[in-house]
């Protein structure tokens, strides 16, 4: 086995219906993790969880909806009574809804923050508590985006709930470093996911990526490598950083 050896490690995975989190749970559970995946979509799971299983990979089928406390309590609950305590969480679920300042209402604000900031948080500090309570450390890896770091014009709740999403990160690194729980913030660029997908493949979008410094989006294998060193044990002194994952694209005019 390699550094990023998980074969000890109990992990769930949010937003894993699609996109980041099923890349993150395949990833995971290849190289030895039990896998808890969760998400709203179960029947999307479910075919997750196949796959894996048809690897020789170990998982497990939650529905989880991040903006609802009971719910993230049940999924734990689960994830416990089936593996153990969850020591690696990649929490990944989110939403994105493109519309100009003025155009937007208080429940377009609302689902946008309670989704990609409230659930986010909801969820790593059950996940912490249990850690906590069990007296073992862990990871964290908060998916954020250089939205969180940049921003552009008509996704002002989107870059406000990811620059929250990595403060948020910072904030708990700091005050959970001495029980050894690690809380790290992934940054992606731009990524062919479910949520980007229709955009990107427009002749607008092409040429977006085009003039960007990698002229290209990213490949999800792309994520492998980072996401790991943030996950695993061979990233047990990298804490509180915001990792960028864009080909230099943050550095650029976006």
């Amino acid at each position: 086995m390699t550094e990023f050896d998980m074969s000890h490690k109990i992990a769930m995975v949010t937003g894993a219906s699609s996109g980041f989190g099923a890349h993150f749970a395949k990833v995971l559970a290849a190289r030895g993790s039990k896998v808890v995946v969760a998400a709203r979509r179960i029947d999307r799971l479910k075919a997750l969880v196949n796959e894996i299983n048809e690897c020789g990979g170990e998982a497990l089928a939650i529905a989880l909806d991040v903006t609802n406390k009971r719910s993230i309590a049940e999924a734990f609950d689960q994830a416990e009574a089936a593996y153990g305590v969850v020591d690696v969480l990649s929490n990944n679920a989110g939403v994105a809804e493109m519309k100009m300042a003025l155009k937007s209402d208080e429940a377009h604000w609302d689902h946008v923050i309670n989704t990609n900031l409230k659930g986010v948080w909801m969820v790593a500090n059950e996940a912490a508590r249990r850690m906590s309570s069990a007296g073992i450390g862990g990871s964290i890896v908060n998916t954020a985006s250089i939205m969180g770091m940049r921003v552009l014009p008509g996704n002002v709740s989107y870059c406000t709930s990811k620059a929250g999403v990595i403060h948020m990160t910072k904030g708990l690194a700091l005050e959970w470093a001495r029980k050894n729980i690690r809380v790290n913030a992934l940054c992606p660029g731009y990524f062919v996911t479910e949520m980007s997908e229709n955009h990107l493949a427009t002749p607008e979008g092409k040429a977006y990526l085009a003039a960007s410094p990698a002229r290209r989006g990213g490949d999800m294998g792309d994520l492998t490598a980072p996401f790991l060193l943030l996950a695993s044990d061979a990233g047990a002194f990298v804490n509180g950083i915001a990792l960028p994952v864009d080909g230099a694209h943050s550095l650029a005019n976006m």
